[in-house]
């Protein structure tokens, strides 16, 4: 978003606590996967499909305007069952697909290996979606910022944001070093959004943490060819050899630890349809922290309450693939006065905000 804004000409300034990269995105495996993420027709899916859409021009634009490197593949994924549910299951996503019109290819249980030789004996099938892949989500954040910055953004690191408020004319950010004015701002503080004091809003934001635990496994040998996901995990492969599994759901607060149990489900799970995965070295888990709301859709619009303040938060699993449009959203409406039809089923004030 910041990026996007002060392309456009906007003065931006981005207070963060943490390091670039690092919270939530630091454990995000980067799958760009809308069709698994949401398999029903709605609002989520919608948004999901049209921001992968942008992500081929969004990406070649940020390593032309930058020169930082940005690992991303489009090499689809492969959902595999291994047992009849779910491949009833796997036959009635690609029939939904199929009247989507998205291209998507159903294998047996023969079929899925020569798809994927690693597959242990328990595979059934699979569901081969061509269009999905992955980012490296740490890369594209830090190009993010490279771009924002060469447009004449300020980032302002280690510095929490305490209470917004609107006087006069201004908007007033308090942080922990010092107070912001602006024209404008924009609530994007993903799972701590909802701990921000806004003066003239008695409602908190329904945000909560859910934790994300991600594996950083060494592979050896020929890699898996492309996003593989269960109903217990997925697995990223990398070309540098570089394997992340991921990744857990807990409702744990703002606990970020990473725990054995989580390590040990994940690896389980991973090692269920890829047996070779015994054999990888373990570099690392990660945790982080994903901004999840009661109806699992983002926040995405104006706040109905104070003018001139603008929620960009609560994308929870997905926040790496709607980067794209989230940013097109809030420039389009926060600069040219323009909501995207798309913002009334995301707007703050389903909640009352």
């Amino acid at each position: 978003m910041a990026d996007e804004l002060a392309r456009r000409g906007a003065s931006v300034q981005i207070v963060d606590e943490r390091p670039v990269g690092m919270g939530a995105t630091q454990a995000s495996a980067g799958v760009l996967a809308p069709h698994i993420e949401a398999r029903q027709d709605g609002p989520l899916l919608d948004l999901a499909v049209r921001s992968l859409g942008l992500y081929e021009d969004f990406v070649e634009s940020l390593i032309a305007e930058t020169g930082v490197s940005i690992r991303y593949r489009r090499t689809g994924t492969l959902d595999v069952a291994i047992d009849e549910a779910e491949w009833r299951s796997l036959c009635a996503a690609a029939d939904l697909l199929k009247g989507r019109g998205v291209p998507a290819l159903l294998v047996d249980a023969a079929a899925v290996r020569i798809e994927e030789p690693h597959l242990g004996d328990g595979a059934v099938g699979g569901l081969l979606i061509e269009e999905h892949g992955f980012v490296a989500a740490t890369e594209l954040t830090r190009a993010l910022v490279t771009a924002a910055r060469h447009h004449g953004a300020q980032l302002i690191e280690q510095s929490r944001v305490r209470r917004i408020a609107r006087e006069g004319d201004e908007m007033v950010v308090e942080t922990d070093r010092g107070t912001l004015s602006g024209d404008a701002v924009v609530l994007a503080a993903g799972s701590w959004s909802g701990e921000i004091s806004v003066d003239g809003v008695a409602i908190r934001l329904p945000v909560r943490p859910v934790r994300g635990q991600l594996l950083q496994l060494a592979w050896t040998g020929t890699t898996l060819r492309r996003v593989t996901w269960s109903r217990r995990c997925y697995m990223v492969p990398w070309d540098d050899g570089t394997l992340l599994v991921g990744a857990t759901v807990e409702e744990a607060g703002f606990d970020e630890r990473a725990t054995v149990a989580g390590v040990r489900d994940l690896l389980d799970g991973a090692c269920e349809i890829v047996p070779h995965v015994w054999r990888c070295g373990f570099r690392g888990a990660r945790v982080g922290l994903r901004p999840a709301t009661p109806d699992d859709l983002p926040v995405i619009g104006p706040s109905s309450s104070v003018q001139n303040l603008m929620y960009a938060t609560g994308h929870y699993r997905n926040g790496v693939l709607l980067a794209p449009l989230t940013a097109l959203l809030v420039a389009d409406a926060l600069l040219e006065n323009e909501i995207d039809p798309m913002m009334a089923a995301l707007s703050p004030t389903r909640f009352g905000l």
